[in-house]
Order: structure tokens, then C-alpha cells, then sequence
């Protein structure tokens, strides 16, 4: 009996193990069909991602009915007769970094409920240029601009003092780097309140561009979009240049950051001779902090500016032909025209701001906030922009953000960390490395050529206002629609009718 048992004991257990192998097959097997329909799938849509329609780049993104405003969309009142005091800055950098720095001072007022001075554009030692901001910008447009938004004055007034005039003599700060709303309404504010007036220097990136508040950043929207616009003169001269690189149909702008501080603070010199590498890490060395930087690893994580080459292979990569004309947005090239003879073989339909201005006056001025505003404005009216190094570059970052603003206008921007092993293969193969055009495609396909897209840190507000800056017709989501009244033009009819009251010292 206890020998039947046992058998009967080993029979049960040999039919559960053999389910028991059953099932670990049956599991082993469906995992492996789904892996085999997910690789299928994913090899599609790789196919499928790569295949760009370059005439499609041609015309704007979709939208996906979005559109820009910047208009207040809750209450808004229009700064009270007395504030708190003068704000001044001085608004160090280039031209669009002065622009940023621009943006924040008209916010740092409104937080301070402060009279902004017109802010003071460096004449730095890179630009040699003093035009300041009545050379560059429209003055009375700025200031009619942001009317409800803060008061602005062109100087500190002189006041009248125990029977002596005098002007108010602003007290100087160095201001945190990033400074939080608290830091305005609490340390500048004290002092303002107690001098009459401050003077905040440097104001690059003095203010925290991620706020928790919508309003703030239309603030910035409206400034940057709206009331900063350049003098007539500059305005008409780069239209010009525009008609006429229109004329002959599209056209695709490229800032061509292949220049001698870029490559420096990239610390990017091996492909370079030993004379030019000694001029590159001494610039470095004078303008920039100690750091040890090694090329190959820089390299590979597409830390270095592309080379006008991987610029126009790219462009080939993705469909464009010999035929595509392109404004090259761009200072002097370091390594002049060796590098460019392999990009100019390419694309051979080459201008900058100097071969298509019949005035001559840009040539006078090659290096001055002239030509950078020149270059903003034809980049940012082009079909298509390619930005070839968004680093730390304040020209790319800012005129990313203003063509999303302008209708979603497209952009090519590469990603460099993805190409860059593609690049170094290439190097390794001698110029005929397998599939480089197809892989080049696949990276590039899997961008964002303009349409609206989350801002991930660390993208700039400046390098993408959505959503905040703009709105939908019917939206799902009540933050997101777009108001029904033009909240200015409400408080216009409000001011003249005076509706509206002062609210001082809030």
C-alpha cells in the first residue's frame, strides 16, 4: 500500500512539474512574440520617423490650434501714479542677452511696483559699440508699449531738496545670479524705499526665469515680442535684405557658431593647427574660468560646435539639395575658409548680411549691435532657421523662442549629443561609413522642427514661452483658452474713463 502510494505521490508531482515546465514555456513564448511584434514595431516607426518631407519644412509647423498671447488674462491694474521709487540697470552681455536682461528689469519693476529708468545696454569690450538703447531700439514704441504694464522714464528726475535741485543718486547692488521674486521684494525694495532709488549691475540673468506665476511670464512675452522692437532704419534695412533673398523663393537662415569664443569656452581645439590652438587657449585662458577640458570627451557628448562640414552633411542627410539657398547668420569664421570650402561644395548658395546689403552700411559695422540686430531679424523672417550650437548662445536661444511666437515658424535644431558618435564613425570609416545619411536621418527625424512642445530644463523660458505665452480657441483646459476681450484694450477704455483706480505701495 505505502509503495502504491508513493507512486501515485510521484505521478501527481510529475504531471504538476510537467504544467509547471508547460506554463514557464507558454510565459517564455508569449514574452517573446511581444518582443518580436514590439522589435517589429519599433523598426517601423524607425522607418517611418526617418522619412523627413523636406518641402513640408518649408512652411510653418503645426500648430495644433495654438496661438500666441501674451495679453493678462486675469486682473490686471495699470501701474498707480506713485511708486516706491527709480529702478536702473545695466544690461551687460550681447545684444541678445541684453535683451533678456531687458525682459527682467521690466518684470523687476512691476514686482517692485518701481519706476523703471530706460535701461542702459553695455558698450562692452567684444561689441565696441555705445549705441545704446536709443541706437538700437524705439524708444517712445517701448515705452507706449508696456503703458499698463510699469512706468517708464528715460532718466532719474532732478527733485528739489531743502531749496537745493538735485538728482536722486541710485544706490548700487550686485544682485544674486537667478534672484528669486523674494529677493526684489524684500532687499532691493528696502533699499530702493530708503535711497529713492537703486542701480542693479550686472543685470545678466539677474532674475529666476521659472515663476510660478502666468502673468509674470506674459509680462516678459509682451516686452520681448511686442515692445521691443529695433529703430525704422534697422527694421527697413533687414526687410530689404529679406525681399531680396525672398525674390529668388525660400530661403533658410543658420547661425554658424563656429567662432572663436564659442570654440574657446567649448575648449574644443585638436582639429585645429598649433598656432591656432595656442590662439584658442589663450582666449580661453583670459575670458574664461580654469577648467580642465578634454577634446575627445568633449567630442563625444556633442559638447563642441559643429564644423560647417557636419553642418552641410547634415542638411544633405535630411533631403536638402544643392539648389537650397542659405543666409549665413554668423561672426568670423575660425579657420576661415578651409573650413568653409567643404560646406560651400555643398550648398554653394551662400549670403551673409554684407553680400546682400546695397547700402554699404552694414560693412561699416560688421561686428556692432548693427549686424546682430540685422542677423536677428533676417533669421528670425527666414522659412527655416538652423541653430548649429544652442548652448550658452543667447542669439540661438532667443530667436528659437520668438519664431515659436511668431506662428510656430520651423526651426532645424540638431542634436549634437545624438549625432555626435554618428560624426565619429564617419571619421573612423574615412568619409564611407555604412548608413551614416540613413542614421544621421533617424536622429534628426526624432526633433522638434517649431511645433509646441514641453519646456524641459534646462530650455529657456526665452527658448520656449509655451504654454504660457499662448492660448487656444477651444481649449479643454480653462487656463489655456484665450481670452474673449483684449484685456489692454479693456483697460484702455477703463483709464479714460477713469475707472480705474491706483493701488500705490501694493
Amino acid at each position: 500500500m505505502r509503495r502504491l502510494a508513493h507512486r501515485h505521490q510521484l505521478k501527481q508531482s510529475g504531471v504538476r512539474g510537467m504544467f509547471g515546465r508547460l506554463a514557464i514555456a507558454v510565459i517564455v513564448l508569449v514574452i517573446c512574440t511581444i518582443s518580436l511584434l514590439s522589435t517589429i514595431k519599433s523598426t517601423t516607426r524607425s522607418v517611418s520617423r526617418s522619412e523627413i518631407d523636406v518641402d513640408s519644412l518649408w512652411d510653418t509647423a503645426a500648430s495644433d490650434g495654438w496661438r500666441p498671447s501674451s495679453a493678462p488674462r486675469s486682473y490686471w491694474p495699470p501701474p498707480p501714479e506713485e511708486t516706491n521709487g527709480y529702478l536702473r540697470v545695466r544690461c551687460n552681455g550681447g545684444l541678445n542677452q541684453q535683451r533678456s536682461a531687458i525682459c527682467n528689469a521690466v518684470l523687476a519693476a512691476r514686482i517692485m511696483n518701481a519706476t523703471l529708468v530706460l535701461p542702459e545696454l553695455d558698450a562692452n569690450s567684444f561689441w565696441h559699440d555705445d549705441s545704446g538703447f536709443h541706437g538700437v531700439y524705439d524708444v517712445k514704441h517701448f515705452i507706449e508699449a508696456l503703458r499698463y504694464d510699469v512706468k517708464i522714464v528715460e532718466s532719474i528726475p532732478e527733485v528739489k531738496k531743502n531749496g537745493k535741485i538735485k538728482k536722486i543718486k541710485a544706490f548700487q547692488i550686485r544682485p544674486p545670479r537667478d534672484a528669486p521674486i523674494s529677493w526684489y521684494t524684500t532687499d532691493a525694495l528696502e533699499k530702493m524705499r530708503k535711497h529713492g532709488a537703486i542701480y542693479l549691475t550686472p543685470f545678466s540673468h539677474r532674475l529666476a526665469e521659472e515663476i510660478d506665476n502666468p502673468e509674470y511670464q506674459r509680462l516678459r512675452c509682451r516686452v520681448n515680442y511686442h515692445a521691443l522692437r529695433f529703430k525704422p532704419h534697422i527694421m527697413e534695412l533687414s526687410n530689404s535684405i529679406v525681399n531680396r533673398l525672398r525674390a529668388q523663393g525660400h530661403f533658410m537662415a543658420i547661425h554658424l557658431r563656429f567662432e572663436m569664443d564659442m570654440l574657446s569656452f567649448a575648449g574644443c581645439f585638436d582639429i585645429f593647427t598649433p598656432e591656432e590652438q595656442n590662439v584658442l587657449k589663450k582666449y580661453r585662458e583670459e575670458n574664461f574660468a580654469p577648467k580642465k577640458l578634454v577634446y575627445s570627451e568633449r567630442r563625444a557628448i556633442g559638447k563642441c560646435p559643429l564644423t560647417p562640414e557636419e553642418v552641410g552633411l547634415i542638411l544633405r542627410a535630411i533631403g536638402f539639395d544643392n539648389s537650397t539657398r542659405i543666409y549665413l547668420a554668423a561672426g568670423d569664421l575660425f579657420g576661415g575658409e578651409r573650413f568653409m570650402k567643404p560646406f560651400r561644395s555643398l550648398f554653394p548658395h551662400l549670403e551673409n548680411h554684407t553680400t546682400v546689403d546695397t547700402t554699404g552700411e552694414l560693412a561699416k559695422n560688421t561686428r556692432g549691435l548693427l549686424g546682430s540686430a540685422v542677423d536677428y531679424m533676417v533669421c528670425l523672417l527666414s522659412d527655416i532657421f538652423m541653430p548649429t550650437y544652442d548652448g550658452p548662445s543667447n542669439f540661438a536661444n532667443n530667436l528659437l523662442g520668438h519664431r515659436l511666437y511668431f506662428g510656430f515658424r520651423t526651426n532645424i535644431k540638431p542634436d549634437r549629443k545624438a549625432l555626435a558618435p554618428i560624426f565619429i564613425e564617419r571619421e573612423k570609416g574615412k568619409g564611407h561609413a555604412s548608413g551614416f545619411e540613413e542614421s544621421v536621418r533617424q536622429v534628426m527625424a526624432n526633433t522638434n522642427f517649431g511645433g509646441p512642445h514641453k519646456r524641459v530644463p534646462p530650455e529657456s523660458f526665452y527658448t520656449n514661452s509655451w504654454p504660457e505665452c499662448f492660448c487656444q480657441m477651444s481649449a479643454s483646459n480653462p487656463a489655456h483658452k484665450c481670452p474673449e476681450n483684449d484685456i489692454l484694450a479693456t483697460l484702455d477704455s477703463q483709464i479714460r474713463k477713469g475707472e480705474v483706480h491706483d493701488e500705490t505701495n501694493r
